[in-house]
Protein backbone atom coordinates (compact mmCIF):
# COMPACT_ATOMS: atom_id res chain seq x y z
CA UNK A 1 0.00 0.00 0.00
CA UNK A 2 1.40 3.27 -1.03
CA UNK A 3 1.88 6.62 1.32
CA UNK A 4 -0.87 8.01 -0.39
CA UNK A 5 -3.30 5.57 -0.04
CA UNK A 6 -2.75 5.29 3.56
CA UNK A 7 -3.25 8.79 3.92
CA UNK A 8 -6.53 8.64 1.48
CA UNK A 9 -8.09 5.45 4.22
CA UNK A 10 -6.77 7.36 6.84
CA UNK A 11 -8.61 10.90 6.01
CA UNK A 12 -11.82 9.14 4.68
CA UNK A 13 -12.00 6.48 7.35
CA UNK A 14 -10.91 7.84 10.53
CA UNK A 15 -10.12 12.18 10.18
CA UNK A 16 -13.13 13.10 8.20
CA UNK A 17 -16.01 11.09 10.31
CA UNK A 18 -14.14 12.69 12.81
CA UNK A 19 -14.24 16.09 12.26
CA UNK A 20 -17.73 15.82 11.12
CA UNK A 21 -18.64 14.45 14.48
CA UNK A 22 -16.88 17.15 16.64
CA UNK A 23 -19.10 19.46 13.77
CA UNK A 24 -22.16 18.37 15.18
CA UNK A 25 -21.38 18.21 18.84
CA UNK A 26 -20.07 21.60 18.50
CA UNK A 27 -23.56 22.77 17.18
CA UNK A 28 -25.39 20.43 19.08
CA UNK A 29 -23.51 22.30 22.61
CA UNK A 30 -23.57 25.98 21.77
CA UNK A 31 -27.42 25.02 20.70
CA UNK A 32 -27.82 23.52 23.94
CA UNK A 33 -26.09 26.46 26.01
CA UNK A 34 -28.05 29.03 23.74
CA UNK A 35 -31.24 27.32 24.90
CA UNK A 36 -30.61 27.70 28.61
CA UNK A 37 -28.94 30.98 28.49
CA UNK A 38 -32.20 32.33 26.58
CA UNK A 39 -34.11 30.73 29.53
CA UNK A 40 -35.79 28.83 26.85
CA UNK A 41 -35.89 25.64 29.19
CA UNK A 42 -38.49 26.62 30.95
CA UNK A 43 -41.33 27.03 28.56
CA UNK A 44 -39.77 23.50 26.57
CA UNK A 45 -40.05 21.88 29.96
CA UNK A 46 -44.29 22.85 29.64
CA UNK A 47 -44.05 20.43 26.05
CA UNK A 48 -43.79 17.25 28.64
CA UNK A 49 -45.05 18.13 31.48
CA UNK A 50 -48.03 15.69 32.06
CA UNK A 51 -45.15 13.30 31.74
CA UNK A 52 -42.96 14.56 33.95
CA UNK A 53 -44.90 15.65 36.72
CA UNK A 54 -45.45 11.59 36.21
CA UNK A 55 -42.28 10.86 36.77
CA UNK A 56 -41.20 13.53 39.44
CA UNK A 57 -38.69 14.59 36.85
CA UNK A 58 -36.87 18.44 36.88
CA UNK A 59 -37.60 21.02 34.23
CA UNK A 60 -34.25 20.35 33.09
CA UNK A 61 -34.98 16.74 31.93
CA UNK A 62 -38.84 17.89 30.34
CA UNK A 63 -36.26 20.57 28.25
CA UNK A 64 -33.98 17.42 27.05
CA UNK A 65 -37.21 15.52 26.14
CA UNK A 66 -38.27 17.95 24.41
CA UNK A 67 -35.21 18.53 22.01
CA UNK A 68 -34.52 14.51 21.61
CA UNK A 69 -37.57 15.24 18.92
CA UNK A 70 -34.95 17.06 17.02
CA UNK A 71 -31.86 15.85 18.47
CA UNK A 72 -30.46 13.36 20.77
CA UNK A 73 -26.77 15.35 21.08
CA UNK A 74 -28.34 18.70 22.15
CA UNK A 75 -30.77 16.88 24.50
CA UNK A 76 -27.69 15.10 26.04
CA UNK A 77 -26.12 18.18 26.23
CA UNK A 78 -28.76 19.88 28.18
CA UNK A 79 -28.66 16.77 30.57
CA UNK A 80 -24.87 16.87 30.56
CA UNK A 81 -24.97 20.89 31.52
CA UNK A 82 -27.54 20.59 33.99
CA UNK A 83 -25.79 17.51 36.11
CA UNK A 84 -22.31 19.28 35.79
CA UNK A 85 -24.53 22.43 37.51
CA UNK A 86 -25.91 20.10 40.18
CA UNK A 87 -29.31 20.65 38.34
CA UNK A 88 -30.17 16.64 38.66
CA UNK A 89 -28.66 14.47 40.45
CA UNK A 90 -26.83 11.26 39.15
CA UNK A 91 -30.12 8.89 39.55
CA UNK A 92 -32.11 11.90 37.60
CA UNK A 93 -29.92 12.03 34.87
CA UNK A 94 -29.79 8.00 34.10
CA UNK A 95 -33.45 7.90 34.57
CA UNK A 96 -33.85 11.24 32.08
CA UNK A 97 -31.11 9.59 29.35
CA UNK A 98 -33.23 6.62 29.35
CA UNK A 99 -36.56 8.75 29.06
CA UNK A 100 -35.77 10.19 26.22
CA UNK A 101 -34.96 6.90 24.04
CA UNK A 102 -38.98 7.31 23.12
CA UNK A 103 -38.16 10.62 20.87
CA UNK A 104 -35.30 9.40 19.61
CA UNK A 105 -36.59 6.30 18.46
CA UNK A 106 -39.25 8.54 16.97
CA UNK A 107 -36.56 10.82 15.33
CA UNK A 108 -35.00 7.61 13.35
CA UNK A 109 -38.58 5.77 12.97
CA UNK A 110 -39.30 7.57 9.00
CA UNK A 111 -36.06 5.98 8.23
CA UNK A 112 -36.24 2.81 9.59
CA UNK A 113 -40.23 2.06 7.99
CA UNK A 114 -38.64 3.91 4.43
CA UNK A 115 -35.76 0.97 4.70
CA UNK A 116 -37.91 -1.86 5.82
CA UNK A 117 -40.90 -1.63 3.73
CA UNK A 118 -39.52 -2.30 0.18
CA UNK A 119 -37.21 -5.04 1.82
CA UNK A 120 -39.54 -6.91 3.40
CA UNK A 121 -42.98 -5.73 2.95
CA UNK A 122 -45.97 -6.38 4.74
CA UNK A 123 -44.09 -7.91 7.48
CA UNK A 124 -42.36 -4.53 7.91
CA UNK A 125 -45.65 -2.96 9.93
CA UNK A 126 -45.20 -6.02 12.12
CA UNK A 127 -42.14 -5.54 12.62
CA UNK A 128 -41.78 -1.64 13.73
CA UNK A 129 -44.52 -2.15 15.26
CA UNK A 130 -42.85 -4.53 17.86
CA UNK A 131 -39.99 -2.05 17.91
CA UNK A 132 -42.12 0.55 18.61
CA UNK A 133 -44.49 -1.54 21.29
CA UNK A 134 -40.60 -2.09 22.88
CA UNK A 135 -39.90 1.61 22.88
CA UNK A 136 -43.08 2.28 24.39
CA UNK A 137 -42.63 -0.56 27.26
CA UNK A 138 -39.63 0.98 28.16
CA UNK A 139 -40.47 4.42 28.42
CA UNK A 140 -43.64 3.03 30.97
CA UNK A 141 -41.41 0.98 33.18
CA UNK A 142 -39.17 3.94 33.56
CA UNK A 143 -41.79 6.48 34.02
CA UNK A 144 -42.71 4.11 37.22
CA UNK A 145 -39.30 3.51 38.16
CA UNK A 146 -38.45 7.73 37.97
CA UNK A 147 -41.55 8.48 40.10
CA UNK A 148 -41.10 5.99 43.03
CA UNK A 149 -36.93 6.73 42.99
CA UNK A 150 -36.92 10.72 42.58
CA UNK A 151 -38.92 12.62 45.39
CA UNK A 152 -41.56 14.74 44.33
CA UNK A 153 -40.90 18.11 43.69
CA UNK A 154 -42.59 21.79 43.32
CA UNK A 155 -41.83 22.52 39.79
CA UNK A 156 -42.72 19.20 38.81
CA UNK A 157 -45.90 19.48 39.91
CA UNK A 158 -46.61 23.32 38.53
CA UNK A 159 -44.79 24.44 35.78
CA UNK A 160 -45.91 28.18 36.26
CA UNK A 161 -42.93 28.78 37.76
CA UNK A 162 -41.77 32.61 37.23
CA UNK A 163 -39.11 32.64 34.60
CA UNK A 164 -35.16 33.63 35.57
CA UNK A 165 -34.28 37.79 34.31
CA UNK A 166 -34.54 38.12 30.75
CA UNK A 167 -31.89 38.30 29.10
CA UNK A 168 -30.85 40.06 25.58
CA UNK A 169 -29.91 37.75 22.69
CA UNK A 170 -25.91 39.14 22.48
CA UNK A 171 -26.08 38.75 26.19
CA UNK A 172 -26.99 34.91 25.42
CA UNK A 173 -24.47 33.93 22.92
CA UNK A 174 -21.68 35.89 24.76
CA UNK A 175 -22.44 33.47 27.93
CA UNK A 176 -22.76 30.41 25.94
CA UNK A 177 -19.44 30.85 23.73
CA UNK A 178 -17.68 31.18 27.22
CA UNK A 179 -19.66 28.02 28.37
CA UNK A 180 -18.71 26.57 24.90
CA UNK A 181 -15.21 26.82 25.02
CA UNK A 182 -14.41 24.99 28.32
CA UNK A 183 -16.63 22.49 27.36
CA UNK A 184 -15.81 21.94 23.86
CA UNK A 185 -12.30 21.29 24.87
CA UNK A 186 -13.12 18.45 27.34
CA UNK A 187 -15.44 16.94 24.34
CA UNK A 188 -12.11 17.29 21.91
CA UNK A 189 -9.91 15.74 25.14
CA UNK A 190 -11.69 12.47 25.19
CA UNK A 191 -13.72 11.88 22.02
CA UNK A 192 -10.82 11.62 19.55
CA UNK A 193 -8.90 9.01 21.35
CA UNK A 194 -11.66 7.31 22.36
CA UNK A 195 -12.94 7.25 18.99
CA UNK A 196 -9.74 6.20 17.49
CA UNK A 197 -9.08 3.41 19.62
CA UNK A 198 -12.34 2.46 18.03
CA UNK A 199 -11.39 2.79 14.97
CA UNK A 200 -8.56 1.11 15.18
CA UNK A 201 -10.10 -2.20 16.54
CA UNK A 202 -13.22 -1.96 13.99
CA UNK A 203 -9.87 -1.74 11.09
CA UNK A 204 -7.91 -4.69 12.73
CA UNK A 205 -11.35 -6.72 12.64
CA UNK A 206 -11.50 -7.05 16.63
CA UNK A 207 -15.24 -6.25 16.45
CA UNK A 208 -15.61 -8.44 13.55
CA UNK A 209 -13.93 -11.44 15.47
CA UNK A 210 -16.35 -11.13 18.11
CA UNK A 211 -19.53 -10.76 16.22
CA UNK A 212 -18.39 -14.12 14.49
CA UNK A 213 -18.27 -15.53 17.39
CA UNK A 214 -21.71 -14.87 18.40
CA UNK A 215 -22.80 -16.03 15.66
CA UNK A 216 -20.91 -19.41 15.08
CA UNK A 217 -22.82 -20.19 18.39
CA UNK A 218 -26.21 -20.07 17.17
CA UNK A 219 -26.23 -23.80 16.05
CA UNK A 220 -29.57 -24.23 17.26
CA UNK A 221 -31.10 -22.08 14.89
CA UNK A 222 -32.19 -22.89 11.49
CA UNK A 223 -29.02 -21.99 8.75
CA UNK A 224 -31.71 -19.68 6.64
CA UNK A 225 -32.18 -17.60 10.20
CA UNK A 226 -28.72 -17.32 10.53
CA UNK A 227 -27.99 -15.76 7.54
CA UNK A 228 -30.32 -13.00 8.23
CA UNK A 229 -28.78 -12.59 11.75
CA UNK A 230 -25.06 -12.89 10.22
CA UNK A 231 -25.89 -9.84 7.98
CA UNK A 232 -27.76 -8.16 10.73
CA UNK A 233 -24.77 -8.49 12.74
CA UNK A 234 -21.86 -8.42 10.62
CA UNK A 235 -22.71 -5.73 8.40
CA UNK A 236 -25.78 -2.58 9.45
CA UNK A 237 -29.02 -3.20 9.27
CA UNK A 238 -30.20 -3.06 6.30
CA UNK A 239 -28.25 -6.43 4.93
CA UNK A 240 -29.99 -7.79 7.15
CA UNK A 241 -33.36 -6.65 5.88
CA UNK A 242 -31.64 -7.38 2.74
CA UNK A 243 -31.32 -11.04 3.22
CA UNK A 244 -34.41 -11.08 5.13
CA UNK A 245 -36.53 -9.96 2.15
CA UNK A 246 -35.10 -11.89 -0.40
CA UNK A 247 -35.44 -15.22 1.83
CA UNK A 248 -39.39 -13.93 1.87
CA UNK A 249 -39.89 -13.39 -1.23
CA UNK A 250 -38.82 -16.84 -2.63
CA UNK A 251 -40.85 -18.34 -0.28
CA UNK A 252 -38.24 -19.83 1.79
CA UNK A 253 -39.30 -18.40 4.72
CA UNK A 254 -42.52 -17.01 5.96
CA UNK A 255 -43.40 -13.21 7.57
CA UNK A 256 -43.24 -15.19 11.20
CA UNK A 257 -39.98 -16.41 11.00
CA UNK A 258 -38.47 -13.58 9.31
CA UNK A 259 -39.67 -10.93 12.06
CA UNK A 260 -38.32 -13.29 15.30
CA UNK A 261 -35.01 -13.39 13.04
CA UNK A 262 -34.56 -9.53 12.38
CA UNK A 263 -35.48 -9.54 16.07
CA UNK A 264 -32.92 -11.41 17.04
CA UNK A 265 -30.78 -9.55 14.60
CA UNK A 266 -31.62 -6.63 16.74
CA UNK A 267 -30.92 -7.92 20.20
CA UNK A 268 -27.36 -9.27 18.74
CA UNK A 269 -26.24 -6.40 17.18
CA UNK A 270 -27.59 -3.39 19.39
CA UNK A 271 -24.73 -3.58 21.79
CA UNK A 272 -22.01 -3.39 19.27
CA UNK A 273 -23.30 -0.63 17.35
CA UNK A 274 -23.73 1.27 20.84
CA UNK A 275 -19.60 0.44 21.39
CA UNK A 276 -19.04 2.15 17.54
CA UNK A 277 -21.21 4.71 17.32
CA UNK A 278 -22.34 6.12 20.78
CA UNK A 279 -19.18 5.80 23.14
CA UNK A 280 -17.26 7.83 21.41
CA UNK A 281 -19.41 10.82 21.38
CA UNK A 282 -21.05 9.89 24.80
CA UNK A 283 -17.97 9.97 26.52
CA UNK A 284 -17.11 13.25 25.47
CA UNK A 285 -20.04 14.74 26.70
CA UNK A 286 -20.34 13.10 29.68
CA UNK A 287 -16.66 11.63 30.39
CA UNK A 288 -16.06 7.76 30.13
CA UNK A 289 -17.04 6.18 33.14
CA UNK A 290 -20.64 7.60 33.14
CA UNK A 291 -21.11 7.25 29.67
CA UNK A 292 -20.40 3.34 29.69
CA UNK A 293 -22.91 3.67 32.88
CA UNK A 294 -25.71 5.17 31.00
CA UNK A 295 -24.98 3.19 28.03
CA UNK A 296 -24.90 -0.51 29.64
CA UNK A 297 -27.78 0.71 31.53
CA UNK A 298 -29.89 2.10 27.90
CA UNK A 299 -28.71 -1.51 26.33
CA UNK A 300 -30.07 -3.20 29.23
CA UNK A 301 -33.64 -1.67 28.92
CA UNK A 302 -33.42 -1.47 24.92
CA UNK A 303 -32.67 -5.24 24.47
CA UNK A 304 -35.06 -6.22 27.36
CA UNK A 305 -37.83 -4.34 25.69
CA UNK A 306 -37.23 -6.11 22.43
CA UNK A 307 -36.73 -9.51 23.98
CA UNK A 308 -40.03 -9.46 26.03
CA UNK A 309 -41.87 -8.27 22.88
CA UNK A 310 -40.37 -11.32 20.60
CA UNK A 311 -41.19 -13.75 23.36
CA UNK A 312 -45.03 -12.57 23.32
CA UNK A 313 -45.07 -12.55 19.76
CA UNK A 314 -43.08 -15.59 19.16
CA UNK A 315 -46.21 -17.32 21.79
CA UNK A 316 -49.54 -15.44 20.81
CA UNK A 317 -48.10 -16.98 16.51
CA UNK A 318 -47.24 -20.03 17.73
Amino acid sequence: MTVSEMQSIFWSGLAWPLVKLLLAMAVSLLMALFIESLNWTHGMARLAAPLIRLGHMSEAAGASFSVSFFSGLAANTMLSEAYDQGKIDKRELILANLFNSLPTYFLHLPTLFSITAPLIKGAAFTYVGLTLAAAFLRTAIILLMSRFMLPARVETTSFDVQRKGKIDWRGAMNKAKKRFTRKMKRIILYTVPIYSVIYFLNRWGIFDSLQDLVTSKMTWFDPRLISIVVFHVAAESTAGMAAAGALLNTGSLGAREVILALLVGNVLASPMRTIRHQFPYYAGIFRPRLATELLVASQVFRVGAVIVLGVLYYWFTA
